[in-house]
């Protein structure tokens, strides 16, 4: 990439100006592993590149299921292991977000079983400064010490549940589960966007425990170099190992897979609230067809529809649009071994979009991260239209 004078160097990684591009940042990352704050470091040949590749296909999966961050271009490429980003000012937290009880957690907490799952998710926020070892800092103090706004906190929190339930989905159809995982916010500082809070820095096999199959001792994480009580060579080629192996495990996580509803019109006069339907389930990333039958008036041909829908598409759900009588759900219902929702003409099309979505997001972690940032900004609004309701009179 083209790239411009050095702005920072951390650890693991360094900041560039973009080339001519004011917005936007340059972010390589390097060889070196580290432990304790940087008491203990290491080069392991190759894990920059391996940390650009993972933390790009991270960020790639984020971006489309519409988490807001950093990341433009980059890292997966023959690009010196460089992603661009957008430029954003760093917000000096680290936010943790905890499923399962260990590291830390157990130790400030001994009442809690270590592999213990955490419900609702524990959000916790960290100061970064090495040299006190980023102590944990409670919101209280995060909104006195000016860090953060109680806006700006909120907005963290829910994005950060938000980021591990998408991962942990994806780890999941890995046999692999999430145990907890860390990230950083950036404010956007320039551009359409400035001031916008976004997922930023880098998030690759340094940023989370991974445990396959549930088993702390087959970790493929950071954690085993923390663990060593001295590093060997072999070691090193191990820890190798497994951040290529979760790289590469990490390149199937972005993975959509094809789903189409069918949407079917009972009658001529649902054709519009059919469009309306096929509307709210693009909001999703969802396509739709749309075709018009008759239980009542063509029979013949809802069954040839159906047959036809069977043998054209290998992920599919049919949403009947009808009268309240449900005939034509009732004659698809058992015309067909798939799916079939029942959208009557007085539902909410967004709600009927809302259940196609669940149903494929199962498999497909893209549509499962766009459902829970559907969920977040309806509580928003809902929570907004509260407050707003709530708000002494002007004086």
């Amino acid at each position: 990439m083209q790239k411009g004078r050095e702005i920072t160097r951390g650890k693991t990684k360094i900041l560039y100006e973009a080339d001519v591009q004011p917005d936007l940042v340059v972010i390589q990352q390097m060889d070196a592993i580290t432990a304790g704050d940087g008491a203990r470091r290491n080069e392991i040949e190759g894990k920059g590149r391996i940390a650009a590749k993972t933390t790009a296909r991270v960020f790639r999966l984020l971006n489309l299921c519409g988490v807001p961050t950093h990341y433009i271009s980059g890292g997966e490429d023959d690009d010196n292991n460089e992603m661009l980003v957008r430029r954003a000012q760093m917000i000096p937290l680290e936010v943790v977000t905890r499923g399962i009880a260990a590291g830390s957690f157990v130790k400030r907490k001994p009442g809690v079983a270590r592999g213990a799952i955490l419900v609702p998710r524990i959000v916790e926020f960290f100061l970064k400064d090495d040299a006190n070892h980023d102590p944990l800092i409670e919101p209280d103090a995060v909104i006195a010490q000016n860090i953060a706004t109680p806006q700006e906190l909120g907005v963290m929190s829910e994005i950060a549940r938000i980021v591990y339930e998408i991962l942990a989905h994806a780890w999941r159809r890995h046999d692999t589960l999430l145990v907890d995982m860390k990230i950083e916010f950036g404010r956007v500082a320039s551009g359409e966007h400035k001031g916008q809070l976004v997922v930023a820095d880098v998030i690759d096999n340094d940023a989370w425990r991974v445990w396959p199959q549930g088993r702390e001792e087959l970790m493929l994480d950071k954690q085993m170099y923390r663990n060593l009580p001295n590093v060997t060579d072999a070691d090193l080629a191990t820890i190798k190992a497994n951040y290529e192996q979760v790289a590469d495990i990490v390149g199937m996580f972005p993975l959509m897979r094809p789903g189409m509803v069918a949407v079917v019109a009972d009658g001529p006069e649902f054709v519009e609230r059919s469009g309306e339907l096929a509307r709210a389930l693009s909001g999703f990333g969802i396509p739709a067809v749309r075709h018009v039958a008759s239980a009542a008036r063509t029979p013949g041909y809802v069954l040839q529809l159906v047959t036809q829908i069977d043998a054209t598409f290998a992920r599919a759900l049919i949403v009947t649009v009808g009268s309240g009588d449900g005939a034509l759900a009732n004659m698809v219902e058992y015309a067909t071994a798939t799916p079939v929702v029942r959208a009557p003409a007085t539902a909410d099309v967004n709600l009927i979009a809302l259940q196609c979505a669940k149903a494929f997001s199962l498999e497909d972690t893209v549509v499962f991260g766009r459902v829970l940032l559907v969920q977040a900004n309806t509580r928003s609004t809902v929570l907004q239209a509260d407050a707003t309701l709530n708000q002494p009179p002007p004086a």
